[in-house]
Parts: C-alpha cells; sequence; structure tokens
C-alpha cells in the first residue's frame, strides 16, 4: 500500500475581501497597547479578605461569583451565591504576595475556569452565546488539519497501525521531529534519543510535572509565570508549593526579569509559556538565555512552546537544549488539531530515557496511528524551513520502504501542505489584525498580539472580567473569556480569538463595538435626564 497514491486536495481557505481591507493597514496603525501588566488588584484581594475560610477554593469562587450576580442587579438570578456575598464582611488584612504564594489561588483560578466552562458558557448560559470569540483555537472546519496530514490518518488506519508501541514513540517519528526542531535552532543538537511524543500540551505537563516533583527533596516552591492556562498551572500546584510570577510584557516581548529575581538555588521548577495566553507577547531569546544561566542546575524549566506561531520565523537559542530545559509542543494550536491529543516533548537524553519508564507504568505511550502524520509534518516542516521546493530521492529516502513512496506523489502532498501552510498562516494573520482594528474603540484597550491567535482587551467600562463577560454576553449574545481564568487579576481584561469564519468575527466585533456605544450614549443621557426632571 502507497502513502500519497493519490494525495488529497489541499484545503480551500475562505478569506472574504471584506477581512482583507479590514486588516489592511492596522499593523502600522497608531492602535492598541504597547504595554500590559498582571497585576493582583483590591477587587482580588478582597474575596481572600472575606472569606471565612480563604484557603478553600470553593468558597473563594462562590464569593466572586456572588459578587457579580449582586453587580448585575435585576439579571442576576443566583440568589444563593448573591446571598454569600452580601453575608460576608471583611476578615482580615493581606496583600498581593499573599494571594501570589497561595496554593489556594491556582485551585481559585481553575474553579473559576470549570465553573464558566462546565456552568456558564456550555451549561445554563449556552442559549444566550450566539458567537463564540472565547475558545482558544482555531475554527477546525474553516481552519483545519492540512489535507496531506488527514491522508497520513486514513492511510495509518488502513494499515492497521494500532497496536502497542515503544512508550515515547515510534523512533522514526521522534527522529523526524528531532531533525525538525534542529532546523529551528542555531546549533543541531537533537537526536531521537532527545524525543518523546505525548497525548498534547496539558497531558505532557501533567505528566512531567509528576515525573519531576514526585520525588522533590526541596520546600522552595515552583516558580509559574502568569498570565498562563489554569490546567497547566493546576497541574504543578497537585504536585507542590508553587508560587505565581506576573509577566509583564511591553511592545509584544515579555519581561522575565521577575522571574529570574524570584530564582532560589533549590527551586525545583520553573514553568514557562514562550508566548503568552492571552497577550501573544513573546519571551525573547536573550532574556530565556539569561532565565536560564541563572537557574541552578537541579531547577527544571518546562518551556510550553504551543503559542509559538503566526509570528516572525526565528531560530532559537542553543540554550533551549541545556540539559535542565524541557521544551513541550503540541499539534493543538499550530496544526489546528486540539481533539487529536498529540505533540511532543524535547529534553536531555538521560531524562527521556528515565521517563520511558514513568510512560511504560503510567499511560502505556501514545496513539500509535498518529505515528505516520507526526512523522510526515516533521519533515515537511523541516523541509519549508530549509527552503526546499523541489524534492529529490534523498526526501523520499528518509522514510521507510514500507511506505512505499515514490517521488511524484511525495512532491505532490509537499505541494498541498506548503500551499496550505501558508494561505493558512497569512489568512489567520489578517483575521487578528483585523480584530485589533475592529476592536479600536474609546472603551477598549486592545493589546497588540506579536504572535497566536489571541488576543487580551481591556474593557475599560468594568472592574471586573467575568462581570464584564456576563453583561457582554447578555445584551450582545457574544461569548469573551474573562482574563480572571488566565490570571490576570486585575482590570476588565478578555481574551478573544480571532481564528473564526470572517462573518463571525466580524458581526462578533460589530455587535460588541455597537453595545459600548450604546453604554457610553446611555451613560450621558441619564444625567442629563437627572437634570430636566
Amino acid at each position: 500500500m502507497q502513502l500519497f497514491a493519490t494525495p488529497s486536495s489541499p484545503r480551500v481557505f475562505d478569506v472574504p475581501e471584506a477581512a482583507r481591507l479590514a486588516a489592511r493597514g492596522v499593523p502600522a496603525a497608531a492602535t492598541g497597547s504597547d504595554r500590559f501588566d498582571t497585576l493582583v488588584d483590591e477587587r482580588m484581594i478582597e474575596v481572600y479578605a472575606r472569606a471565612q475560610n480563604p484557603e478553600d477554593p470553593l468558597e473563594l469562587r462562590d464569593l466572586w461569583l456572588g459578587r457579580v450576580e449582586c453587580e448585575l442587579g435585576k439579571h442576576g438570578d443566583r440568589t444563593w451565591q448573591a446571598e454569600k456575598w452580601r453575608s460576608s464582611a471583611v476578615r482580615r488584612q493581606l496583600g498581593a504576595e499573599d494571594v501570589l504564594r497561595s496554593r489556594t489561588t491556582v485551585r481559585f483560578v481553575k474553579e473559576l475556569f470549570n465553573w464558566y466552562f462546565r456552568d456558564d458558557l456550555y451549561g445554563t448560559l449556552r442559549d444566550q452565546a450566539e458567537i463564540i470569540l472565547s475558545g482558544g483555537s482555531v475554527d477546525e472546519e474553516a481552519w483545519g488539519v492540512p489535507a496531506a496530514l488527514k491522508d497520513c490518518i486514513r492511510y495509518a488506519l488502513d494499515r492497521d497501525w494500532y497496536g502497542y508501541s515503544d512508550s515515547r514513540g515510534r523512533e522514526p517519528s521522534r527522529e523526524a521531529v528531532a531533525w525538525y526542531e534542529n532546523s529551528r535552532m542555531e546549533t543541531a543538537p537533537y537526536s531521537a534519543g532527545n524525543i518523546a511524543l505525548t497525548l498534547g500540551g496539558t497531558f505532557a505537563m501533567s505528566s512531567l510535572a509528576d515525573f519531576l516533583l514526585h520525588e522533590a527533596k526541596t520546600d522552595a516552591p515552583a516558580l509559574c509565570a502568569v498570565p498562563n492556562y489554569p490546567p497547566l498551572v493546576e497541574t504543578i500546584a497537585r504536585r507542590g508549593a508553587i508560587e505565581l510570577v506576573p509577566l509583564a510584557s511591553v511592545d509584544g516581548r515579555t519581561s522575565l526579569e521577575p522571574l529570574i529575581a524570584a530564582l532560589r538555588p533549590d527551586t525545583p521548577l520553573v514553568m514557562l509559556q514562550t508566548v503568552g495566553n492571552p497577550t501573544g507577547a513573546v519571551v525573547v531569546e536573550g532574556d530565556l538565555e539569561r532565565l536560564i544561566d541563572a537557574a541552578g542546575p537541579s531547577t527544571m524549566i518546562l518551556l510550553d512552546e504551543c503559542h509559538e506561531w503566526l509570528g516572525p520565523l526565528e531560530r532559537v537559542s542553543a540554550k533551549r537544549a541545556a540539559a535542565n530545559v524541557i521544551r513541550i509542543s503540541s499539534l493543538s494550536k499550530n496544526w489546528s488539531a486540539p481533539g487529536l491529543k498529540t505533540g511532543w516533548i524535547v529534553a536531555d537524553e538521560r531524562l527521556i530515557a528515565d521517563y520511558y519508564e514513568y510512560a511504560s507504568t503510567t499511560f502505556g505511550g501514545p496513539p500509535s496511528f498518529l505515528y505516520t502524520l507526526i512523522e510526515v509534518l516533521a519533515r515537511m516542516e523541516r523541509w519549508i524551513i530549509e527552503g526546499v521546493d523541489v524534492l529529490t530521492d534523498a526526501h523520499v529516502g528518509e522514510f521507510e520502504q514500507t511506505y512505499a513512496m515514490n517521488l511524484h506523489g511525495l512532491q505532490k502532498a509537499y505541494d498541498g501542505y506548503r500551499h496550505e501552510r501558508h494561505e493558512r498562516a497569512e489568512g489567520l494573520t489578517l483575521l487578528r489584525d483585523a480584530a485589533v482594528g475592529g476592536f479600536t474603540h474609546p472603551g477598549m484597550v486592545v493589546t497588540r498580539p506579536r504572535y497566536s491567535i489571541n488576543m487580551a482587551v481591556e474593557l475599560t467600562g468594568w472592574d471586573d472580567s467575568y462581570l464584564c463577560f456576563r453583561d457582554i454576553l447578555r445584551d450582545t449574545g457574544v461569548s469573551v473569556l474573562p482574563g480572571i481564568l488566565t490570571f490576570c487579576m486585575s482590570k476588565a481584561v478578555v481574551r478573544v480569538t480571532a481564528a473564526r469564519r470572517w462573518d463571525c468575527l466580524d458581526e462578533g466585533i460589530q455587535r460588541v463595538t455597537r453595545y459600548l456605544d450604546q453604554r457610553d450614549l446611555e451613560a450621558t443621557l441619564i444625567p442629563a435626564q437627572r437634570i430636566g426632571s
């Protein structure tokens, strides 16, 4: 059976002219903000101050939601939550550091995250959500997996390739990933021994936290940079002490100074997203090098690289190959496949060898029918980076003979893959730029993303991101993600995901901006009416 005997036609991406017009000139326009801060404000602290037990994350969650219900006024209908807030009183004094160093903070935000998705957005409020701009991933039906990769899944299933395998993944697939990662770096330090295939980014972080921290011999806290994704932070907090470290970004670049300053010689672990969620701000390689140099040899540095796309293509530092650095990638964002739950980790060869025992004991191994997909993806991505246009027999020779591949079929599949990757990146970047321009409004401050499909938008008419979400959803039918769910612990910052169909994105933007215009109008009319009366 031959792989790519008849390659599928590449997907056609529809980016209407209206979207292109909306995006035109936006990157150079004076819109948005060059700075983003995530601080702990008094509103956050007040919840802890009022709690009977500030170490109970469910009580903190219910107090937060109860305050929202009270402030919704006639629109609030969860009286039991509202009563919790009304009956509470300030019981103690505390500060921002108490919040950042509390393990309960992580669980509290995760419980609020759970409530948002389970009980609100996809629960009792689902009928209100006509347009969802809070998903965090691409609209798979519009921007999904490249056709060549779908061919790989069909091929593997037809060959019945779904049996047991090496717990780190099949070696040719790991080798292909190593070559791909080498092509991104200043040096070529990796081989198959540095790679383990995983069940996606969140699972990889959870398994690594368990693997690395289950026998930690220090009381020092693990350091987690915020903003961040609550499931990733919670999985580390479950294994030991934790400290949240807020990072600011300026001009789309994240400063690591607070993280470097928080390091101790016995810090067991640092977890960092190389591109921030929701800001799209990137960690520059020089700062990352200084963090790696400042960390002790026993401090493991976990780099979540999953949002590292839709931005300038730059080689990454050789320091990422240090023995105490572990890099995590997945197909969820860059390749539009969050539901496939697959990806890889890159680490020191000795660590990967030890990880084999952990993987074989806890989950056996990754889905074997996806190995061909990962191998083809990694090889084609490497060829793109290397500037390869015309394949040769040497490229066919990178694959095993069992694929029965010929040059013509591989070239056609590669041409389609390259075309899709280019058109998809261009289209998603256009949509992101159009969204930045569309959210230019006196009541909004957009943090201009340098990478990713997400952006952070501050709405100046609120001081609570969850209350802002509830008001906007009720009055516009548009869902945004409250910033508190990414550890943005001040102001009404929300996350917007631009990777939707243009008609959906444009309609959502227009509804929100019209709503803000109406609020502004009402704010000016009400005082005037009072004077007239």
